[in-house]
């Protein structure tokens, strides 16, 4: 958020910026929303339809790593990351070394497509997710309704997107880490039930933050495009 209030503040918008969630360093984000306070100059330029001015100046300024692609109106009580109630995460990786996927995918040697397939669905449904945050992290309660846990190739990508009604820290990267050592035959699916079910903790290491990305964050209403 760092370099987005940089940009704001640069075009006299000094409003501290809100976002649903913070990613992890290297992780990336294709629908991040963020809210942020227009002083009276912009809102002027707001109600005469000029919206097209603001939106370029600050792309301009935040070239080449972020950009908005859209603005909308919200109400002034509006929190991007309370009034959540669906959240998509997309985690990617390949087999293929590229010098272009680097940053973007995770680089693995071997996908078991069949074994992943066959242990993702697990994910699904309501989970006491205690085994599968970050170590440190405090929250009232761990328990999260997954809606969607899925898995398939695309070209020379294998990607795996969840969907629920939130998620702990670092749950995506250690749900794909534990999905991948299934993958290469080191634990079972028995064993991530185990830990689903909180009945053991067989496996701690996340997967890299490159290949992770927010994906979709979802509202009980629409907005209106400026």
């Amino acid at each position: 958020m760092g370099e987005f209030a940089k940009a704001l503040s640069s075009i006299g918008i000094f409003a501290t910026p809100i976002a649903s969630g913070r990613t992890d360093t290297g992780v990336h984000a294709l629908r991040q929303p963020i809210v942020f306070d227009l002083p009276p100059f912009w809102e002027e330029q707001i109600l005469g339809q000029n919206s097209s001015f603001l939106l370029s100046h600050l792309n301009q300024k935040l070239s080449p790593y972020i950009r908005i692609k859209r603005l909308y109106k919200v109400d002034d009580d509006f929190n991007p990351r309370f009034d959540a109630v669906r959240r998509s995460y997309r985690y990617i990786v390949t087999t293929k070394p590229s010098v272009f996927c680097s940053d973007y995918a995770a680089l693995v040697p071997y996908i078991d497509e069949k074994a992943v397939q066959d242990a993702i669905g697990a994910f699904e449904g309501v989970h006491d997710f205690g085994l599968f945050k970050k170590n440190g992290s405090e929250t009232e309660n761990d328990i999260r309704k997954i809606y969607k846990a899925s898995f398939y190739k695309k070209n020379i990508l294998y990607v795996f997107n969840f969907e629920a009604n939130g998620f702990l820290r670092s749950q995506i990267r250690l749900s794909v880490g534990f999905l991948l050592a299934i993958s290469e035959g080191r634990y079972t699916k028995e064993e991530l039930l185990e830990q689903l079910d909180g009945k053991k903790r067989h496996f701690s290491k996340p997967a890299p933050p490159n290949g992770l990305y927010l994906s979709r964050v979802a509202y009980d209403k629409p907005f209106l495009p400026l």
